[in-house]
């Protein structure tokens, strides 16, 4: 799988700040979209570089979607930042992204709001390229969904 764009990162720690991750088993998750709406099945299993989440950028685009980084945050395969994800909780993810359509505008939105909770913007880009190398490190190659174990 690749990379993903840099607000994914972003986007996995408001669910976590949220609380709309929860960890079923050793190597699966559910994960809550942030409008409610949704729910995506995650399966990750960092040792033999495997994931598999139903997000539309994991099925779809080829990228390591936000549930799956979300769930290797919470599982400290990937680092996590509890201020920076406090900073970004509360946010209408899927919202500003189909309102603004570009990733790049939401991203300055959402580094505003993590500013006015007092995270300076270059912080949260440091820790979102440490993340991303991290991820790239890991070189995680999509499955199927597997079978409960």
């Amino acid at each position: 799988m690749s990379l993903p764009p840099r607000i994914k990162v972003l986007e996995a720690l408001g669910s976590i700040a949220d609380g709309r991750v929860k960890l079923v088993g050793d190597r699966e998750a559910v994960v809550v979209s942030s409008m409610g709406d949704r729910q995506y099945d995650v399966y990750v299993d960092a040792e033999k570089g495997e994931a598999f989440s139903d997000d539309n950028g994991t099925r779809f685009r080829g990228y390591v979607g936000y549930p799956i980084i979300a769930v290797l945050m919470l599982k400290g395969v990937l680092p996590y930042e509890e201020r920076f994800a406090k900073a970004l909780a509360g946010l209408s993810w899927k919202e500003l992204n189909e309102r603004f359509k570009k990733y790049a505008v939401v991203e300055g939105i959402v580094k505003s709001r993590a500013r006015e909770k007092g995270v300076d913007p270059k912080e949260l880009d440091a820790y979102v390229s440490s993340v991303l190398k991290r991820l790239a490190e890991l070189r995680l190659r999509y499955v199927e969904r597997p079978r409960a174990s």
